[in-house]
C-alpha cells in the first residue's frame, strides 16, 4: 500500500469516527418518546391543567417539559416560525394551517383531550349571577347593556377575545367598554375588586387557581349563561358541559409537529391515556374520553374481626 493511498484510508477512517461521534452526540441530546427534554407552549387560558398534566408526566417518566405560558396568537406564530414544535390550543388548526404545514412537508399530529368553557364572572357582591349570550355579542356590538359597565379579556391576542369575536361577527379590539389585560389572573383581580365588570376567562382558572389566587376565585361569582335561541340559562358545570348544555363550551388540542417519536408523542399519549384522562376529570372539565371504572363483586362479606 503506497503512502497516498494510505493517507486516503486514514482520512475515511478519521471522517467516520467523527460523522459517528457528532451521531451519537446529537442522539444524546434528542429526547424519545418517555425520556428527555422538551419545550411545550401553552394558551395561558388553560395553563393550570396542562401545569398538572406535565407534573405527573414527569413523576412517571424520565422526562422534563418546559411549559411556555403565551396567548394564542402567539403560540400560532412560534408554531409557524419554528419556535414551538408541541403546543397545546383550544382549537385546532384550520384548513389553510394545516396546508401551510403541508408545504413544508409537516403533517401535525392533533390530538383532543378535554373540553373547556370560556366562563363569565362577575363581582361576588353582584347578586345577579345569570347572563345571556346576546347581551355580550350587543355589547360587543357597542350597545348599552344594563348593569353591565363593560368586558375584561385577559390578552387581545387570546383564545376568549378569538371566541367571543367570533360568536359577535366582530373584534373585541378596540371597541367600547372592552378591556384587555396580559393574563386570566389579572382579570379575576381587576373583577373581584370592580363591580359592574364582567371578566371572560377559562373556567379552568376557577376549577384550579394558584394557591395563592383562591382568595380572589372566592371573590367573584361565576355566570350562568343562556344560548342564542334558548331559553334556559347554564353554568358551566362538568355535567353541563359533557352533555353539551352550555353554550360557550370548546374542545381542547395537543398539537405536535416535532416530525419525530419524541416527548411531543409521548406527552399527548399519555393526557390522551388513562391516566391523563383521569386527571382532566378530577380537575372539573370533561375527558375527551371517560376513564373506565373496575366494579369488584364479592359473593360474602369479610366481617372485620376488629
Amino acid at each position: 500500500m503506497d503512502k497516498v493511498t494510505k493517507s486516503l484510508v486514514g482520512f475515511a477512517i478519521l471522517t467516520l469516527v467523527f460523522v459517528f461521534s457528532c451521531q451519537k452526540k446529537n442522539n444524546k441530546a434528542e429526547d424519545t418518546i418517555l425520556e428527555g427534554k422538551a419545550t411545550v407552549y401553552v394558551d395561558e387560558a388553560i395553563f393550570p391543567i396542562v401545569e398538572d398534566e406535565a407534573a405527573v408526566f414527569e413523576t412517571e417518566y424520565d422526562a422534563k417539559l418546559k411549559l411556555v405560558s403565551k396567548s394564542e396568537n402567539e403560540i400560532i406564530n412560534d408554531l409557524f416560525n419554528d419556535t414551538a414544535r408541541i403546543v397545546v390550543l383550544t382549537r385546532t388548526l384550520s384548513a389553510r394551517e394545516l396546508k401551510a404545514f403541508k408545504s413544508k412537508k409537516i403533517t401535525p399530529r392533533i390530538t383532543p383531550f378535554a373540553t373547556d368553557a370560556v366562563a363569565f364572572i362577575r363581582n361576588k357582591t353582584t347578586k345577579d349571577t345569570l347572563i345571556a349570550l346576546q347581551d355580550i355579542i350587543d355589547l360587543v356590538q357597542g350597545k348599552a347593556i344594563p348593569n353591565i359597565k363593560g368586558l375584561v379579556f385577559d390578552n387581545a391576542n387570546s383564545s376568549t377575545a378569538r371566541y367571543i369575536s367570533e360568536i359577535s361577527g366582530l373584534s373585541v379590539n378596540n371597541q367600547k367598554n372592552i378591556f384587555s389585560f396580559k393574563t386570566n389572573e389579572e382579570v379575576l383581580k381587576y373583577v373581584a375588586k370592580n363591580n359592574g365588570m364582567v371578566g371572560v376567562i377559562g373556567i379552568n382558572w376557577i376549577f384550579q387557581p394558584p394557591l395563592d389566587l383562591q382568595e380572589t376565585v372566592d371573590n367573584v361569582n361565576v355566570l350562568g349563561v343562556k344560548g342564542l335561541n334558548e331559553k334556559n340559562y347554564f353554568f358551566p358545570t362538568q355535567d353541563n358541559l359533557a352533555q353539551g348544555k352550555y353554550p360557550v363550551a370548546r374542545h381542547l388540542y395537543i398539537v405536535n409537529c416535532q416530525g419525530y417519536s419524541g416527548l411531543g408523542m409521548g406527552f399527548a399519549s399519555f393526557i390522551g391515556g388513562e391516566r391523563g384522562q383521569r386527571i382532566i376529570l378530577k380537575s372539573g372539565l370533561v375527558p375527551e374520553r371517560i376513564p373506565s371504572r373496575k366494579i369488584v363483586i364479592r359473593n360474602t362479606i369479610i366481617k372485620n374481626k376488629n
